[in-house]
């Protein structure tokens, strides 16, 4: 028996419970993991509310990523004892994922621990922070360096933008915080912000052509947000999307593109190849000692990890990230 946060759905209402399981009902997959710690993203929280629907089968068991030891494999790659973490890959949408004490998956969606990490610091960091990774590393492919000028971090308060001002504060950027908090204004700065911009003077309809102001952007928001921040771009800006809190629409011009050589550029998490996922965990291993780390997401048991889904999806938790401790 193992203990998981169970979702079910009656009358098109989604309830969530900490329920007991029997291992038979794991689903299919060749690799079983005793989960350590998992997370709570913006996905998990809209599949718990049943805001969204993230979920596509029921009963489901949400949590998109978890890290925690290989308890039986019938997969060459991986053995019983290995440390292992899992990000994606339809988890928590149409395959049980992390929020249980038992994992059963595909061995094609693991991969071990980068050296030099454990469970907890890897799940600290997340989807969230994997994704943040994935940013920053695609625009740094496309050309962006600290000398080009400063770079626009939007939803700085969430768990992508909180670790992508972390990252490229600490690679020499001059990073920009959008936020709507004033009281986030204090942990942004020590993260590493250079100044916060209120997010306001993007979220609305805005010129498609604006004054340069910079030379890349990390947006996990979309929407006005996004079209503005491309519109105030310099030339040869890059720009790396990967989210839409705001919404999915897109209410912007080719002007940005074709006048100052924009790129805008899509950053997928759920389904990116092995080889890019091991690059930006090792990179993130390298980049962020523990003691960063340790001070990026609170901690909560598996029990209390449904009851942060609204304050999540409202923005206000204080660090914008929640761990969750599983075993």
């Amino acid at each position: 028996m193992f203990k998981a946060l169970l979702l079910t759905q009656q009358d098109k209402v989604t309830h969530a419970a900490v329920t007991e399981l029997d291992e038979e009902r794991l689903p299919e997959g060749d690799v079983t993991v005793r989960v350590q710690y998992s997370t709570l993203n913006y996905k998990d929280a809209l599949a718990i509310t049943g805001r969204a629907p993230v979920v596509r089968q029921f009963p489901m068991v949400p949590g998109i990523d978890f890290a925690g030891v290989v308890e039986a494999s019938s997969a060459p790659d991986f053995k019983a004892g290995d440390a292992v973490l899992l990000n994606g890959w339809g988890v928590g949408e149409t395959h049980w994922g992390g929020l249980a004490q038992r994992a059963r998956v595909s061995a094609k969606w693991l991969q071990r621990l980068p050296e030099g990490m454990n469970a907890r610091s890897a799940m600290t960091l997340g989807t969230a922070g994997y994704t943040a990774m994935l940013c920053v590393l695609r625009l740094e492919q496309l050309g962006l360096t600290p000398e080009r000028g400063p770079v626009l971090v939007t939803g700085a308060n969430g768990g992508v933008g909180s670790t992508a001002i972390t990252l490229l504060a600490r690679r020499g950027y001059e990073v920009v915080a959008s936020t709507g908090r004033s009281d986030a204004h204090e942990r942004l700065l020590a993260l590493g912000a250079h100044r916060i911009v209120d997010r306001a003077t993007l979220s609305e309809a805005g010129k498609p052509l604006q004054k340069e102001a910079w030379a890349g952007v990390v947006d996990s928001v979309g929407s006005h947000t996004l079209a503005n921040a491309c519109a105030a771009m310099k030339y040869g800006g890059v720009a790396a999307a990967c989210g839409l809190a705001q919404g999915m629409d897109f209410p912007s011009s080719v002007a940005p593109f074709i006048l100052r050589g924009v790129t805008l550029a899509g950053v997928d998490s759920v389904y990116a190849p092995m080889d890019v996922r091991r690059q930006a965990w090792e990179e993130l291993a390298r980049s962020l000692p523990t003691e960063i780390i340790d001070t990026m997401a609170q901690e909560v048991g598996l029990e209390d990890a449904a009851a942060h889904a609204e304050p999540l999806l409202a923005g206000r938790l204080p660090q914008g990230r929640v761990l969750v401790r599983i075993d």
